[in-house]
């Protein structure tokens, strides 16, 4: 692919940037440098490898919900400012 001025001038224009002539000359050699790249990549046989979907084998990282410390009720109301059969009450904030 060949990077031009056209080119970054639209790149520009869609991430609503502007440069100057040497930071788009700049631009020009490091996005030439990342398309290389990715063709060197291209290079590669990857006919029989299985796709990547997670860095490893485990397929659950959930842990079992158990509940430890309970506190009474009473001391969790202890400071609430208005609470009502075991809820806190707070003022509305959304209105209609």
């Amino acid at each position: 692919m060949v990077i031009n001025d056209e080119l970054l001038d639209k790149l520009a224009n869609l991430s609503r940037l502007e440069f100057n002539p040497d930071e788009k000359l700049m631009l020009k050699d490091e996005l030439e440098k990342m398309i290389g790249f990715f063709d060197k990549l291209n290079e590669l046989d990857t006919e029989n490898v299985a796709p990547l979907l997670f860095m490893n084998d485990n397929s659950n990282f959930s842990r079992q919900d158990m509940v430890k410390n309970e506190l009474p009720l009473k001391e969790v109301f202890e400071n609430a400012v208005v609470h009502d059969n075991g809820f806190f009450k707070v003022p509305k904030v959304i209105s209609k």
